[in-house]
């Protein structure tokens, strides 16, 4: 240090010494560090009821109660999925069995990343783009990337909410209009539409009356102007609620398959809306000692509960429409044999003396086609014969929308006053899925409004007429085959890189230990040990397990979807043209490409992640300490107030956490885009600083 320095005049003069670098900064008395509050960004200090500082961010929002906060969450966790997606699941995995991995999984992924986003969201408290960047400003890009793909599942998912409108609108009419065939005119002879002949009359309403589906995604066919107001509709009744804010809002050898646990893995991780930024978002707008481990479990449990209710609830309507259509089928194929009994085709010994056709039962036709089968073995298929069987009826697994708006409301037909269950049904779907978008528009407004201060009103109508406009794609002819394909590839290998990159970010990064210490300090107890050993090991190699997974999957199933051809009414299945894959690759890119950009961009130095710029304040007369445009190689900085030269370094010397015994004194926040801040140990001021 050079001997005409200010720090060695001060040590050769006969001034009494000062006890602290605060009294150097400031010329006042000793400051009592264990009261004091290190202040960065220029936050707001106020007053606890104890007197002493605390750092509160006063301009944002909290919840005005804990039971509103809960309810949002479950809102957002419970969504359509747990009504079509989870029952599917069951059914196609061994029923019961399905739940013993499913389960699991949710203690060993689920629970732990669903608190470990809760608690980052209310310690940091502000959206994902701020709560990675402090975390980790060179895995920033977390954040954008979290946005890129809410913004991608909000395009298609809205649609549903859109097609349900329809459907609800629809469901006032007595009888419901997919209940029958429409009947065409053909000069002097009406037939029935031999579209819907050849299927049914609810598939045939859902391709056609609702979808005007095209033959292939190539067929473009222009807009479906119903399902274009209904999509209006939607992303309207989405924006007014975002703009009014937070307050509005038995086969156990299928578990040795490994596709199952891969698929129960998948459902645990988007049923709890992990990795999109809703989850930090909600949580951000909590108090700082809110229990949001409590508030982990509980939702997580609820989501399950709820995820089990549903299934019971669709397996006994599936159930209903079995019986229902095997019914149909007895009926239809007795007419065939008494038509063949007629025509000589059939001799009428083949039929047991005991059946009575006016009363025929299902074990009676089973009886009697197997006897027919047995007799006409050379000729029994050209008898057209179904074997109408209850269990084949009910091992057709249906999933998403061919479950809510077919397979459901074909089975609604046949419920007394059946508009009513019909209006309540697709209510609950509007209902799901408009809580499911907050979460999803929150996933994205909070973040960009946190780090670019623009005001939430304008972005999300901003953000609502690009959606609409881009969603536009999906309203044409070809748009269910688009949906199909976001669905698929939008989502989930970009939010499994981002989940495992949250993990690790925290866990090897940040600090398991200093994490949960700072757990311990806002919580007021200690996590349980198993939450350390999940997230710093258990949960990431099971992430990465199936990451693998998901790519080989993609790589061994050619990438495609099913297409309602018209003239045969049925659905086979397509392979994407090369445009269309070079699409979905697309998507996958710009999902994760946010991450290594921000990592480079930062790695480099090409842009100031707000570390090297910083309002420092130590708060006991209201002191301030001005430290900006700093020299990194001056070794007077702590010292000398006035010259920028003489600044002191922007990066303070983060704590050692030696366990949760140890103590904060002095607290640290980041704020207004400023990250990448620790904490300062304030045993000895004069030695650390």
């Amino acid at each position: 240090m050079p001997k005409n320095s200010k720090v060695t005049q001060r040590e050769h003069s006969n001034d009494p010494v000062t006890e602290s670098v605060a009294d150097l900064l400031a010329g006042e008395e000793p400051v009592d560090y264990k009261r004091s509050v290190l202040n960065v960004g220029g936050i707001p200090v106020t007053k606890d009821q104890d007197g002493g500082n605390t750092i509160e961010n006063d301009d944002r929002p909290v919840w005005n109660n804990k039971l509103q906060y809960i309810l949002a969450q479950i809102g957002y966790s419970v969504g359509l999925g747990n009504v079509w997606r989870f029952p599917y699941l069951c059914q196609k995995n061994g029923g019961g069995a399905y739940l013993v991995p499913y389960l699991i999984l949710l203690l060993i992924i689920g629970i732990p990343l669903f608190f470990l986003e809760l608690a980052v969201g209310q310690r940091i408290r502000r959206g994902s783009i701020g709560v990675w960047n402090y975390i980790c400003p060179r895995l920033g890009g977390i954040g954008f990337a979290s946005c890129i793909v809410c913004f991608f599942v909000g395009l298609y998912y809205n649609v549903i909410i859109g097609w349900s409108i329809f459907y609800f609108f629809k469901s006032f009419q007595s009888p419901l209009p997919w209940s029958e065939c429409p009947l065409i005119t053909n000069g002097t002879i009406t037939i029935v539409e031999p579209e819907c002949e050849k299927s049914s009359a609810t598939t045939y309403f859902w391709y056609r009356d609702t979808l005007n589906i095209a033959n292939n995604i190539n067929e473009g066919g222009g807009l479906n102007w119903k399902m274009t107001l209904c999509l209006l509709s939607a992303w309207f009744l989405v924006g007014l609620c975002t703009i009014k804010g937070i307050q509005s809002s038995g086969k156990l050898e299928k578990m040795m398959e490994s596709q199952v646990w891969r698929e129960a893995a998948t459902q645990v991780f988007f049923a709890l809306g992990l990795g999109f930024g809703g989850v930090i978002a909600f949580s951000s707008y909590n108090k700082k000692d809110n229990n949001c481990h409590f508030d982990a479990a509980l939702v997580a449990f609820i989501n399950f509960f709820t995820s089990v209710l549903a299934t019971l609830v669709v397996f006994a309507v599936l159930g209903f429409k079995a019986n229902v259509m095997n019914e149909k089928c007895v009926i239809t194929n007795s007419e065939k044999i008494i038509g063949y009994l007629n025509s000589k085709v059939l001799s009428h010994d083949l039929i047991p003396p005991h059946i009575n056709f006016s009363h025929l039962t299902a074990s009676d036709y089973s009886e009697m086609y197997s006897v027919i089968k047995t007799v006409k073995e050379n000729h029994f298929s050209e008898l057209g014969l179904d074997t109408c069987q209850l269990e084949d009826e009910l091992d057709k697994s249906v999933q998403g929308t061919g479950l809510a708006f077919i397979a459901f409301t074909e089975a609604m037909t046949h419920f007394p006053a059946s508009p009513f269950w019909s209006v309540l049904f697709f209510l609950m779907l509007i209902n799901l899925g408009l809580g499911s978008m907050m979460g999803t528009m929150e996933g994205i407004i909070s973040p960009i409004v946190d780090t670019f201060k623009i005001r939430k009103e304008f972005l999300t109508i901003g953000c609502t007429i690009i959606a609409f406009s881009i969603g536009l794609i999906f309203v044409q002819r070809s748009g269910n085959y688009f949906v199909t394909m976001f669905d698929d590839y939008s989502a989930t290998l970009p939010l499994t890189i981002v989940v495992i990159l949250e993990n690790i970010s925290v866990s090897w990064i940040y600090g398991t230990k200093k994490f949960m210490q700072e757990l311990t300090e806002m919580l007021g107890f200690t996590p349980y040990r198993y939450y350390y050993y999940t997230w710093k090991y258990i949960s990431p190699l099971a992430m990465v397990i199936l990451m693998l997974a998901s790519i080989i999957q993609m790589g061994i199933t050619p990438p495609g979807y099913n297409a309602w051809i018209m003239e045969e009414a049925v659905e086979r299945f397509l392979i994407f043209p090369g445009w269309a894959l070079g699409l979905t690759v697309t998507l996958i890119v710009l999902g994760i490409l946010p991450i290594p950009i921000v990592f480079i961009v930062r790695h480099f130095h090409l842009v100031s992640d707000g570390s090297n710029t910083l309002s420092v304040s130590y708060n006991r007369g209201r002191m301030m300490k001005d430290m900006s445009n700093l020299d990194d190689h001056d070794e007077t900085r702590f010292i000398l107030s006035k010259v920028p030269s003489e600044s002191p370094s922007p990066m303070p010397i983060h704590r050692s956490y030696n366990g949760p015994d140890s103590i904060s004194p002095l607290e640290m926040t980041a704020a207004n885009g400023r990250y990448g801040i620790g904490y300062l140990s304030a045993g000895t001021p004069e030695s650390e600083l």
